[in-house]
């Protein structure tokens, strides 16, 4: 073991550039990162310093102070789970189903039926609470589910607390989590949105909130080192992702700005493991939306945390940065884009970081942390630890 703790940041959604089977997912053109700096012009100058704009071209500089290369995804489809599947060594040939023009009568039949409920809704909605506030008075009157997706693969389900019980909604969801994996409804998430009513305003209930995702089809990276007894630590959507499994300590966030204050919190406790954090703001809020300003100014907001993230950092620390998908908000539609995803590989030790050659799969990020661990290494990937000096 060369790391004590190894710390992932996952930027959902930050691709930079389509990837070469972009064509099978009509992402020909696509690039989230690129066309964010030629819209807006974001000014990221510590994502710069370690490495960030050089992803985009892939050209030599001596002046980063991160090791830097791109990856190419390999799984099917282009989801966050998939996504994050990938970088924990698991191949899935199975892409998991979108629904951004509704979900098809069949399925809403089936909800109305296993819950006796009328469904609201049935639409595209990347705000929760967007949706709540135009159907919540109606929900709320007679009783109903108000069903959308965030434009991923997901099916939420919403209803006010005070009229169907937080725990009677979850019974609901497990219920159609298990309709909704038939094959032509792979759905990647059930999720449980209960709300309430405070002084005449909706608000989300975020302690009821619960999701039900696949289960990863086989032993993940997080698995093997929560067997072998070190700390796997998951901020933000993590837990959600792969479905509580391997995780031993989860820490919940909601926004990019509570997540990253998390990490900080955990990087001053000791501990030996891994810390992995989804920065979910730039996919849900900014991509989905296709908000090409707000994209960039959450870049900004990020950048400017880099030096203290960096400054927490162990000497015996490792620090890994990178992407699960694109999601170009210049791109025709609201759905994710098919890119390659961005590397970024700190260490306070490092003496000549440069660029690393391209990586054919995501995998190698968790190959290099399984590596590192000593851990068997998954059937996907290969070691970047040899490399970093």
């Amino acid at each position: 073991m060369k790391y004590k703790r190894i710390f992932l940041i996952v930027l959902d959604s930050v691709g930079v550039g389509a990837t070469i089977d972009a064509e099978k997912y009509n992402d020909i053109g696509a690039n989230t990162l690129g066309h964010i700096i030629e819209k807006a012009d974001p000014f990221i100058p510590n994502l710069k310093k370690i490495g960030l704009i050089n992803t985009l071209n892939m050209n030599d500089s001596e002046d980063v102070e991160a090791y830097y290369t791109t990856a190419k995804p390999n799984n099917a489809g282009k989801d966050s789970l998939n996504g994050h599947y990938e970088i924990m060594g698991i191949m899935s040939n199975i892409p998991f189903k979108t629904f951004n023009d509704g979900f098809p009568l069949e399925i809403l039949n089936s909800i109305e039926y296993i819950t006796g409920r009328r469904i609201l809704g049935n639409k595209c909605c990347n705000n929760s609470i967007d949706i709540i506030n135009e159907l919540g008075e109606i929900a709320t009157n007679y009783g109903s589910l108000i069903v959308y997706t965030s434009a991923d693969s997901d099916l939420q389900i919403a209803a006010n607390e005070d009229i169907i019980p937080v725990s009677t909604l979850q019974e609901y969801c497990e219920k159609i989590r298990e309709i909704t994996l038939r094959e032509e409804w792979r759905v990647g998430r059930v999720i449980a949105r209960p709300f309430y009513n405070s002084n005449g305003v909706f608000k989300l209930s975020s302690a009821g909130r619960k999701d039900y995702a696949v289960k990863p089809p086989h032993k993940t990276i997080l698995d093997s080192l929560n067997e072998n007894n070190y700390n796997v630590i998951g901020i933000g959507k993590i837990n959600d992702i792969f479905d509580q499994q391997g995780i031993n300590k989860t820490i919940k966030a909601s926004t990019n700005e509570e997540a990253i204050n998390k990490l900080v919190t955990i990087m001053d406790k000791s501990f030996t493991g891994l810390c992995m954090i989804n920065l979910n703001d730039f996919d849900n809020h900014y991509g989905h939306t296709r908000d090409v300003e707000g994209y960039a100014k959450a870049l900004e907001e990020f950048d400017v945390n880099i030096p203290m993230i960096l400054n927490k950092l162990e000497t015996d620390d490792l620090l890994i940065i990178t992407a699960d998908h694109g999601n170009d908000p210049t791109f025709t539609g609201n759905d994710h884009t098919r890119e390659n995803v961005p590397v970024l590989i700190y260490s306070r030790s490092f003496i000549t970081p440069k660029r690393l050659p391209t990586l054919d799969t995501l995998a190698d990020i968790g190959a290099t942390i399984a590596d590192n661990f000593e851990l068997t290494v998954p059937e996907i990937g290969n070691s970047l630890l040899n490399e970093l000096n």
